[in-house]
């Protein structure tokens, strides 16, 4: 039985139920233009179903790896794209074509949840970014491009999107062991502390985990001073705003990681703490202007 037809199904997709609102940060929010809002849409859902093709428990990596394929052949093959269950790709290769944009945001994206799919150990810190440069920094880059901002801007939004990334996979750190056995926090580092992936199945982290936690936000850290750079650097009033308010709120989850516990909680922000976060940052991106 092939990908396509596992589960006696001929649907592609395996929709998770997640949604911009799951998000830890704002997707197409008022504060972009309203005329791209629906391309940073299309992009999204692209992004949405392919994810959770890498994520879906029950399926094969082979099937993941084959669903995956057709999305990336879909985005160039018109006649492909009209197979049900490629409507995203479909929607996304028009997009595309309207903004002319390069898909290499998408393929980049399919390239990491193709990883996803075969791999689920990380050796070191260097291993683990190669992986964010496409599993996150596609998504700024894309903004970028759709801005008509300068390509020198994605120093700064692949440091944001990475650090962005490393967070929610400390958030799910429990989540991700348990559910796909994925541990993405660097291998060695657990070594160095005499830590096993085991210790991620435990109700809350040892000392040894909390450091190797801890060595992680450092890490994230220095992604985020360089972030800090990213709304300075845009021409765009609108999405200097957008990318400051999400250094913010990245910013306040490295805070909030260093004195909580990801496998005793979820940690996520408070409503209050979001809307903090949101005013801080275009108060921050106005003034510099």
């Amino acid at each position: 039985m092939n990908a396509t037809t596992e589960h006696q199904t001929a649907l592609i997709e395996t929709p998770s139920g997640k949604g911009a609102a799951d998000e830890n940060f704002p997707v197409g929010s008022w504060l972009l233009p309203a005329r791209l809002r629906p391309h940073v849409a299309c992009y999204y859902a692209f992004a949405r179903a392919i994810d959770d093709i890498a994520d879906d428990p029950q399926l094969s990596s082979a099937a993941k790896v084959e669903r995956l394929d057709l999305f990336a052949r879909a985005l160039r093959d018109p006649v492909l794209a009209e197979r049900p269950g490629l409507e995203k790709a479909k929607a996304a290769a028009a997009m595309l074509r309207q903004t002319g944009i390069d898909d290499r945001h998408c393929l980049d994206l399919i390239s990491a949840f193709k990883q996803d799919a075969v791999k689920n150990r990380y050796r070191n810190w260097d291993e683990l970014i190669d992986y964010c440069d496409r599993s996150a920094s596609p998504v700024g880059r894309f903004l970028l491009d759709l801005h008509g901002e300068d390509r020198s801007g994605y120093v700064s939004s692949d440091a944001l999107c990475n650090a962005l990334q490393v967070i929610n996979h400390l958030q799910d750190c429990g989540k991700d062991r348990a559910n796909l056995d994925r541990v993405y926090l660097p291998i060695e580092w657990l070594d160095d502390e005499g830590v096993s992936v085991a210790a991620l199945d435990r109700p809350r982290t040892s000392p040894g985990l909390r450091r190797v936690l801890d060595r992680c936000l450092e890490g994230t850290s220095a992604l985020l001073r360089e972030a800090d750079r990213l709304p300075g650097r845009l021409r765009d009033r609108r999405l200097a705003m957008e990318s400051a308010v999400i250094v913010k709120i990245a910013w306040k989850l490295v805070h909030e990681l260093g004195h909580r516990d990801p496998l005793a909680e979820r940690v996520v922000l408070t409503k209050p703490q979001f809307v903090i976060c949101g005013l801080s940052g275009v108060r921050t991106a106005w003034l510099a202007r």
